[in-house]
């Protein structure tokens, strides 16, 4: 079996994901080659896992101040150089096309009549998945940006039979709870964040970002977004802040770690995975990030419910391999064997002092 795998690398949930496939595709009879759009490829980072992985220019979002920018979006994307792409894409030989939301290899296996399918967040999005109303541009982009002929969904609930569990890349590490809160928000203005974290100043915060350089500024530890330190900053945190991206929220919830999120506007999938949180009860939601949402949310942050999520990348490996075949409600049936424990009572992040700077 060969497998043309492609992954849209704007985020890094999507990478991550692909870096538990790649795992678990270890051992296997297959042979998977890999694509990456969506990012520069000097911005890409811990790409071992993939080895002689193919790169193209795809299509990405433009944000700006934790909102995405339509405008900017259609000016910075070349259209012409995306079709060429799609056109001149080799793939003799390949027996499957395997997308996360990667639209380059999407279209490209259809074109050539290969059976594509698409494992991701985006294709857990059905009638009954909690979605804003409205978002009419949005909601046709999720619709066309990647189409498979089978689409297998990942979410936090099955709300249809073709969504199973987050796919996780998480490492053995101690997990007990320290002092220190990790921030991970891509999308904001990292000087603003930290102008609104030094506001509370008796909370120790690590925040992490792409392309920032490690330094100090009072009670807040920037980072690069390397994997290994920042998987062992979240194993040992006391929470997290973070936008509302799956990918990072799974780790979170399958940790037991509180979230506060915001989602990023205008972004249908983050709102809509910030709808899903409230209505399961899973983290907080803040509209914006002020100093006294994070002090209500450190007062008072929702318990995460208590979840282990299975090796879903394992079973999805094994089923790509041997060709894909069945139906996707017996993966979902295997997968989602599991009844959800009692929270703990929300308790404060700083223990028993006031959240407040």
């Amino acid at each position: 079996m060969r497998i043309l795998y492609g992954v849209q690398a704007t985020g890094n949930g999507h990478i991550s994901r692909a870096r538990a496939m790649a795992e678990a595709f270890r051992g296997l009879d297959v042979d998977v080659v890999w694509l990456f759009s969506g990012r520069a490829p000097e911005q890409l980072f811990d790409m071992a896992p993939f080895g002689n992985y193919l790169h193209r220019r795809g299509l990405t979002f433009a944000t700006e101040d934790g909102r995405v920018r339509y405008r900017r979006t259609a000016s910075q994307n070349n259209l012409l150089q995306f079709r060429r792409d799609i056109r001149t894409l080799p793939l003799q030989g390949f027996d499957l096309v395997v997308t996360d939301f990667e639209p380059i290899a999407a279209r490209a296996g259809r074109r050539a009549g290969i059976p594509t399918i698409g494992i991701g967040h985006q294709y857990a999005f059905g009638g009954a998945t909690p979605t804003p109303a409205g978002h009419w541009l949005a909601r046709r982009i999720m619709q066309y940006f990647a189409p498979v002929d089978r689409g297998i969904g990942l979410h936090w609930h099955p709300y249809a039979s073709n969504v199973l569990p987050p796919i996780l890349d998480l490492p053995a590490l101690d997990t007990r709870p320290q002092e220190h809160v990790v921030v991970y928000l891509p999308f904001e203005d990292a000087q603003r964040v930290i102008d609104v974290l030094q506001q509370l100043p008796r909370q120790r915060f690590e925040l992490f970002g792409p392309g920032l350089p490690e330094a100090t500024f009072g009670n807040v530890k920037q980072h690069p977004a390397r994997v290994a330190t920042f998987k062992q900053a979240l194993a040992s945190c006391a929470g997290v802040i973070c936008n509302s991206g799956f990918e990072l929220v799974s780790e979170c919830l399958h940790w037991r770690k509180p979230v506060l999120t915001r989602p990023l506007q205008g972004q249908l999938e983050q709102l809509a995975n910030a709808m899903a949180l409230r209505q399961l009860g899973y983290a907080s939601v803040a509209e914006e990030l002020t100093p006294a949402a994070l002090r209500t949310w450190l007062a008072r942050p929702t318990p995460p419910p208590t979840l282990h999520y299975p090796d879903v990348a394992a079973v999805l490996a094994r089923w790509l391999a041997d060709g894909a075949s069945g139906e996707t409600g017996s993966l979902q049936r295997q997968l989602w064997g599991r009844t959800l424990q009692p929270r703990e009572n929300s308790r404060p992040i700083l223990g028993n002092q006031p959240a407040m700077g």
